[in-house]
């Protein structure tokens, strides 16, 4: 079993550590607030008073958090995870960043002598906590080699894509077309309640049709009630989004319907739903086509 430490303990953070603990690994945590960590400590995970108390006391540690700014609050500065490193150690950051900024940071931890890995995931809490989830994962194949036994115990499919960053520009694929597969629902359930077909019965029909992936089958009925945590919200959606856009005037790709999609996004925060889930754009879209939700 490993000794392992995990910095960021929100929604998927949290039930990653738990499925961890089971596995019979021992975690050491640290979440900005401590209390959202209490279930995870009554388990048995033990307490980092610090991201740099975490990276000293593992082997190996995870980190998963919101943004770069977020990535940099927790590694930078005398109680930031870099401090903790030393020779031998692993970092396994699986936030959704743009790959430059998950690029200079495994360069800094390389300077401590250990090494890093981007490790961003497909999936959600029900994926997650199905025993389904997708791991991708960038960087040198002798460190994936090393973390992946750990990494199957998070999600059986594993996926060594390349050098650092790539894991996250196919993270960033992946969720522009989340968005893109909400709207495109959204729009085929309105149609269908617009010409006088019961809501329900749409989502049933589209849920179980050829249209209908792994995320519009856990994700379209939410169009009928809303999760009472967003599982991704649109905040969280939309700075994919902008990484994806990003990406894509510097590669000279266009994203036509990424795009549109986003525009829906910035509707959402514009009629403050800016924390609902992303699938909330039903509701945009609901309220534009002359529909009460």
């Amino acid at each position: 079993m490993a000794n392992l430490g995990f910095v960021g303990l929100g929604v998927m953070g949290g039930n990653m550590v738990a499925r961890l603990l089971d596995k019979g690994h021992t975690v050491t945590g640290y979440n900005r607030t401590r209390s959202k960590a209490q279930w995870l400590v009554d388990r048995g995970m033990k307490w980092g008073d610090s991201p740099r108390a975490v990276s000293a006391a593992a082997d190996m540690t995870f980190s998963m958090v919101t943004n770069a700014a977020a990535i940099h609050s927790i590694t930078d500065g005398s109680d930031g995870i870099l401090a903790g490193l030393g020779p031998g150690k692993l970092l396994i950051d699986m936030s959704t960043v743009s790959p430059s900024v998950s690029r200079a940071l495994a360069a800094r931890v390389r300077e401590k002598g250990a090494d890093m890995i981007d490790s961003p995931v497909s999936g959600s809490v029900i994926t997650l906590q199905e025993g389904k989830l997708s791991v991708m994962v960038g960087g040198r194949r002798e460190t994936f080699e090393r973390a992946k036994p750990i990494l199957q115990d998070v999600g059986p499919k594993v996926t060594y894509v390349g050098d650092n960053g790539l894991a996250l520009v196919l993270k960033i694929a992946t969720n522009l077309s989340l968005a893109v597969q909400m709207l495109a629902f959204c729009e085929g359930v309105l149609l269908a309640e617009k010409s006088g077909i019961a809501r329900e019965t749409a989502v049933e029909v589209l849920t179980h049709s050829a249209i209908a992936s792994p995320m519009v089958q856990y994700r379209g009925p939410f169009v009928l009630k809303m999760p009472a945590e967003a599982w991704f919200d649109v905040n969280m959606m939309q700075k994919d989004m902008l990484l994806a856009l990003e990406m894509g005037r510097n590669l000279d790709v266009p994203l036509p319907t990424t795009a549109v999609t986003n525009e829906f996004l910035t509707a959402a925060r514009g009629m403050g739903l800016v924390k609902q889930d992303f699938a909330v754009m039903f509701e945009v879209l609901a309220r534009m086509s002359g529909i009460d939700k």
